[in-house]
């Protein structure tokens, strides 16, 4: 006949009490993970990535000021194009931790000079440089949000213009085809803006850009 082992009062009580210690400090630990606040956005001033997201966010909206101020008969259907491009620039801003909405243009005073080239140096005149010379010293290149086959877009140069973009920093280049108008010297579509990006960055610092056609 086998005897049943009981537990005393004391034992009894300091099973209780240590349970009660468990079940509470788990209690504190999800409690506080649940109030935990998130991580709060990085500004432009923060992070390559946000500052390209936020000078694509502007030039866009420079695109459109542009475009209210000097409307023509497409004015409207570029307009609409832009604003969805906006849009989708805000979703990038979001998902990559970014402050929503904030903007910033390009701003070509204060960037790096770039290094020495075999290059002409860049013609005033824009559109006007001949084939196979340095263009727009001295500018970022970021993305303009569009979709599509590799292109660019630019407030210098006309459609049918071809452009070679090389990132000194990874020594990528691609030649695309200036098929829009934008606010910027050259904004590269998402197509092309990923042949020469370097992961996680959407913006380049240090790029030469090239008229070859």
């Amino acid at each position: 006949m086998s005897r049943r082992r009981t537990l005393g009062p004391m034992k009894k009580i300091a099973l209780l009490v240590s349970a009660a210690t468990v079940a509470g400090g788990g209690a504190f630990v999800m409690a506080s993970t649940s109030n935990a606040a998130p991580p709060a956005p990085k500004s432009a001033a923060e992070s390559t990535a946000c500052l390209g997201l936020a000078t694509a966010l502007g030039n866009n909206e420079k695109f459109i000021a542009g475009q209210r101020a000097t409307p023509d008969a497409q004015s409207e259907a570029r307009i609409a194009n832009r604003q969805a491009v906006i849009e989708e620039i805000k979703r990038k801003q979001e998902a990559s931790g970014c402050t929503v909405g904030e903007s910033a243009q390009d701003s070509r005073a204060t960037q790096p000079s770039q290094p020495a080239r075999s290059a002409p140096a860049e013609n005033a005149g824009g559109g006007a440089a001949a084939s196979g010379q340095q263009v727009c010293n001295g500018s970022t290149v970021t993305l303009s949000g569009e979709d599509g086959a590799p292109a660019a877009s630019s407030d210098q140069f006309p459609a049918g213009t071809k452009l070679k973009v090389t990132n000194l920093d990874n020594d990528k280049s691609t030649t695309v085809e200036v098929t829009s108008v934008s606010g910027s010297c050259v904004l590269l579509n998402n197509a092309a803006f990923e042949q020469v990006r370097e992961p996680g960055k959407f913006l380049i610092r240090r790029a030469v850009i090239e008229k070859v056609g």
